[in-house]
């Protein structure tokens, strides 16, 4: 299985560069980046157990080193490895008050 991420500054309509990411699982750190100048960060190429997982994003840090506030200092995503052969896909478009996500390809 592979997981990736994209996020998007919904405040501006540009991505979010230089965010640091971590994937989860139950038995920890399975794998962290930064996403990179498009908002993207692949955060793994190989298979990973299925059951739940986490990608957590440092939104806190990431506003501040823009000199901006947030109300969320950590976002943190909780999704379902069902295939663990498929691609994961799991888009944050970002605002200061709220967040979205979705199951992307």
């Amino acid at each position: 299985m592979s997981v990736s991420t994209h996020v998007l500054d919904a405040a501006t309509g540009r991505p979010a560069a230089g965010m640091t990411v971590r994937l989860l699982a139950d038995a920890g750190e399975v794998a962290s980046g930064v996403t990179d100048t498009d908002g993207r960060c692949r955060l793994t190429e190989e298979p990973t157990a299925a059951g739940a997982h986490r990608i957590v994003f440092g939104t806190g840090e990431w506003a501040a080193g823009l000199g901006r506030e947030t109300f969320w200092p950590v976002v943190v995503l909780t999704f379902a490895v069902r295939e663990p052969a498929e691609h994961h896909h799991v888009p944050l478009l970002l605002s200061p008050f709220a967040y979205s996500t979705y199951r992307g390809s």
